[in-house]
């Protein structure tokens, strides 16, 4: 194998096992043994090392005292200080994008959504497939190539809290979606920021207030 095929290698398997981490599938407190995990993404134990230490330098993998890596529990500080970054970049993408009055593809996105308030139930996996597309199109029409990547980037780590679809934030959810799309349509910064921060400011309560109930 080359120097650039490893490389290649390594960052694959690097993507695959933080993808595995944010959306669930290697849950908090999954140890990470790098046999086990080889055999099962078909790769040999070194990229699977390298993979690892890349993880705990992002914060999202722990050495335990057992020196056996495991995923990070993450707290409820490290979900507000997510979210709190998410606030000000997906603020300034709103702002961006306001200023390019939109796209066909936010219109085909708010049609969707214009749906789920006119009565069209959506599958959970629907729901998030639409909210997921939704904040890429915003975070796309800003501009920025390293804008949008950082916000799906902290999107994914935000999921990790998700508890399931939470029922009192469909609703207000629709409204607030549909209140951005309108002011980035209508080319209103301030309003598209406002509403984008809004937005956040609610769905932040809303967590926060469920796990209060659970804890």
């Amino acid at each position: 194998m080359t120097a650039d095929q490893a490389s290649t290698l390594g960052h694959s398997t690097y993507e695959r096992l933080r993808d595995m981490i944010l959306n669930g599938e290697l849950p908090a407190g999954t140890s990470l043994q790098e046999k086990k995990l080889a055999e099962r993404l078909g790769v040999s134990r070194t990229p699977v090392r390298e993979a690892t230490m890349r993880l705990m330098m992002e914060g999202l993998v722990l050495r335990t005292a057992g020196l056996t890596p495991v995923v990070r529990r993450l707290s409820t500080d490290d979900f507000i200080e997510i979210l709190h970054i998410r606030r000000l970049l997906e603020v300034e993408a709103a702002g961006r994008a306001a200023e390019t009055g939109g796209s066909a593809e936010l219109q085909a996105v708010a049609a969707r959504i214009a749906a789920f308030r006119d009565g069209v139930e959506p599958t959970a996996e629907e729901h998030v497939t639409v909210d997921d597309r939704l904040h890429q199109i915003i975070a796309g029409l800003a501009g920025s190539r390293l804008l949008a990547e950082m916000i799906a980037d902290l999107r994914k780590k935000t999921k990790i809290f998700d508890m399931g679809r939470l029922p009192e934030r469909f609703e207000p959810g629709v409204r607030e979606h549909l209140e951005i799309i309108e002011a980035i349509t209508a080319r209103d910064v301030t309003r598209a920021q406002n509403a984008m921060r809004t937005h956040i400011d609610n769905v932040r309560s809303s967590v926060m207030d469920h796990l209060r109930r659970l804890f």
